[in-house]
């Protein structure tokens, strides 16, 4: 990680382009600028010379899976509910590893009077369509015996405008990533009132990686040392959490404090299990029953675990230390 340190202390926060020496791989990758999605910003850190990485952060997921069919990127980062919603539209998208869980919480303002999910009949409720936070929160409506349409009024509003809506009074509650929720506990604007991961169905997956088939298909060994640095880095960065928010502090420009607050709602993620694909099915399953899918996807194609398989076989066969925490 040491690398990693240097890079961003010396002020390479928003994008890493790296010159590349004559005959160098170039990976062009996208994700998030955020504690739980900046694996991408180390990758370097166990690589050789013969590749150099460049990064390029976004705020919308959507813009993530454009900038990927449209071949500026060779992977990227992008919620599940995302990817599902482009495997059902035909999209040459494929999963190949796992990127973040959990991150999500529902919050209310601190003096709302609203002590359970199911007081939240009338309420306005700021959300961000198309999101992994929008299948939980319709989710937990529906949980609780409320209509999406009917008993609540679903509000628009960017992430970043989230906390200040609340502490206007423009909302009553938002669902949302971290670390806005431990942002606005920390602030008292608010009270987080559920994390709702549903272990019964969804479970806390929340975002993966996705390339183009064709990348697949013409250049595999570029697609596995993809996935491989990702799972390196991951491992790294859980392994040594106080490293790991100490990089996501200077990469992001929050307040270190903060994110060790949101620190057990955060977990970094690359396998892409049984279990995982389970909660996939079940994702799928639930946007299709909440109306945001039509007919849920051939999971087949949209996710290639072969990549994740072959390295977990390998950790299997290697001695180690331990799982990383």
């Amino acid at each position: 990680m040491k690398g990693l340190l240097t890079m961003l202390a010396a002020g390479v926060l928003a994008l890493t382009v790296l010159t590349p020496p004559a005959q160098a791989e170039t990976w062009r990758l996208g994700t998030w600028k955020t504690a739980q999605t900046m694996q991408p910003y180390a990758y370097a850190d166990f690589l050789g010379k013969d590749v150099q990485v460049e990064v390029r952060p976004f705020t919308n997921p959507a813009d993530q899976k454009a900038a990927l069919l449209a071949g500026s990127l060779d992977m990227t980062g992008t919620t599940l509910a995302l990817a599902i919603q482009a495997a059902e539209r035909g999209e040459p998208v494929v999963l190949v590893a796992s990127l973040c869980a959990k991150c999500s919480a529902l919050v209310v303002g601190r003096n709302s009077g609203i002590d359970k999910p199911e007081q939240l009949r009338g309420k306005r409720i700021a959300y961000v369509p198309g999101t992994m936070h929008e299948v939980l929160l319709r989710e937990l409506l529906q949980r609780c015996g409320l209509d999406a349409r009917r008993d609540v009024r679903l509000l628009r509003v960017d992430f970043f405008d989230m906390n200040a809506a609340l502490s206007r009074g423009d909302v009553d509650a938002y669902l949302s990533g971290e670390p806005l929720p431990t942002q606005a506990v920390r602030r008292g604007l608010g009270r987080v009132l559920a994390h709702p991961y549903f272990d019964d169905s969804i479970g806390p997956i929340n975002s993966g990686l996705l390339v183009r088939r064709e990348l697949i298909e013409k250049d595999p060994e570029r697609v596995r040392r993809m996935v491989e640095a990702h799972k390196k880095t991951t491992e790294a960065l859980r392994a040594a959490p106080e490293r790991w928010l100490e990089a996501a502090a200077r990469l992001t420009g929050l307040e270190r404090p903060l994110l060790e607050a949101a620190l057990p709602n955060m977990e970094l993620t690359w396998d892409m299990d049984a279990r995982f694909l389970r909660q996939l099915a079940a994702l799928g399953a639930r946007m299709k029953a909440l109306g945001l899918i039509a007919r849920e996807p051939d999971y087949g194609r949209l996710v290639d675990a072969s990549f994740v398989d072959a390295l977990r076989t390998e950790a299997d066969a290697s001695p180690h230390d331990g799982p990383a925490r």
